[in-house]
């Protein structure tokens, strides 16, 4: 009969969590003839979590967070101004999905255009980073290299707009201030709102699943905070790589994350969970 020892959990969260990065993005998607969605969707995420939505049913902006709804303190109308830049970015999101499926060739039918914007801030060396990505059709189109200024086309399709984007230099300066000054300021801000939720941190609760005595055995921790964590399975002492089926970190409703591992072991093997180095 085989036995399984679950050993212990180590340093899930040992590091520092009043230095660290944090990031503020922004998800926009544009599609046509997909049943039972919007034909525009924006999304903020602080941190990773969901922090602010609109799309064009609703038309409007709204806080996902009890937390972001202090934001009026700095700017009493937020949320209006959010709405009018959101309802102005669905417009230009429907003209940029018809530019694209005329120079693909295409008609009708489903078709996605979705663009990542934002930047990333570490509070302890003040360092910024930021990053502009689209796609279209569930691959890379165009993105916005940050060491140079200039676009990467990653379809001859974008070659074209690649040449026109990297001559306006009116929407590189825009996008240079953005990326570099205004994103990082709003990042700040919104950290601080949140720093009682942001900055928490959570054990997780794990436990060893196994469906019948020949399946593939499954370590699974969730309701940790942040999501900086890897799984992996011991034996001996020994990290095993061979044959190990590792899941990604994903959210849970509550803003809290899970993670999984699994393989087949003989007898006598420890799961435990790390953080990152």
């Amino acid at each position: 009969m085989k036995t399984l020892v679950f050993v212990s959990l180590v340093g899930l969260f040992l590091h520092d969590t009043t230095a660290e990065m944090h990031s503020l993005k922004y998800f926009f998607t544009a599609s046509s003839e997909v049943t039972n969605f919007p034909e525009f969707v924006a999304v903020g995420m602080v941190d990773d979590i969901q922090a602010g939505y609109y799309d064009s049913n609703t038309k409007r902006a709204e806080p996902k967070q009890d937390w972001m709804k202090k934001v009026t303190e700095d700017k009493a109308d937020y949320w209006e101004w959010e709405t009018q830049r959101a309802v102005f970015y669905q417009h230009v999101f429907k003209v940029g999905l018809d530019i694209l499926k005329r120079r693909f060739n295409q008609t009708g039918g489903v078709h996605i255009f979705q663009v990542m914007a934002g930047c990333e801030w570490d509070d302890e060396t003040g360092e910024v980073k930021g990053y502009t990505q689209i796609g279209y059709d569930g691959e890379d189109f165009i993105a916005l290299d940050l060491k140079t200024w200039t676009w990467v086309a990653a379809q001859q399709q974008a070659v074209f707009i690649k040449q026109e984007w990297d001559n306006n230099k009116a929407l590189l300066e825009y996008l240079k201030n953005y990326l570099t000054k205004e994103c990082p300021d709003w990042l700040k801000k919104f950290v601080n709102y949140g720093r009682s939720f942001l900055m928490r941190t959570d054990l997780p609760t794990v436990s060893l699943l196994q469906k019948t005595p020949s399946s593939r055995v499954t370590c699974h921790a969730t309701g940790f905070y942040p999501n900086r964590a890897t799984m992996f399975w011991r034996k001996d002492g020994e990290e095993l790589h061979e044959d190990v089926d590792n899941g990604e970190i994903l959210p849970n409703h509550d803003g809290s994350f899970q993670i999984s591992a699994d393989l087949q072991l003989p007898s006598d093997d420890s799961c435990l969970t790390r953080e990152y180095t």
